[in-house]
């Protein structure tokens, strides 16, 4: 793996503003834009394997979706390890497997997390649910305090 001279951060938000809380990804970006910190974003409906070489610019890695998961505090924010398995779709793969080809192709180890922001309906339809929105300042307000310094920055 390349050296790299400081910590260099992407967050990858994944959803669908036209599909209600499947949005969560994008609303989080949002939120990122507006605090004009050092890092990068990027909006993708579905994660690819092209996305496996963009992190070889970086050392820390963080994708951002909705989950359907019931979570205790409206979000989930944990490690992401590389994982082999995949499925046989031509629609999406895991962040775990962008992971794993980062590792297996790339021989490049970022750290990655994920960070899952519970949502609640996913119909056709643009804008978030009341709870999701919810979810979406409670997180927001966790990751300004205590996710941004305790794990994104860790490495400045």
């Amino acid at each position: 793996m390349k050296s790299l001279d400081k910590n260099k951060i992407l967050i990858f938000g994944v959803g669908n503003n036209g599909r209600q809380d499947d949005g969560l990804g994008w609303a989080f970006l949002d939120f990122l834009e507006r605090l004009n910190l050092d890092l990068d974003i990027e909006y993708r409906y579905q994660l690819q394997i092209e996305d496996a070489e963009m992190l070889l610019n970086y050392n820390t890695v963080v994708f951002v979706d909705a989950t359907k998961e019931k979570t205790e505090n409206g979000y989930v924010f944990k490690e992401c390890p590389a994982s082999k398995e995949y499925s046989f779709s031509t629609h999406a793969l895991r962040p775990e497997t962008i992971m794993y080809l980062s590792h297996s192709i790339y021989n490049h180890f970022p750290k990655a997390y994920i960070l899952g922001i519970e949502g609640y309906e996913w119909e056709l339809q643009i804008g978030l649910t009341k709870k999701a929105k919810q979810n979406l300042d409670c997180v927001t307000k966790v990751f300004k305090e205590k996710l941004l310094n305790d794990y994104i920055y860790i490495n400045n």
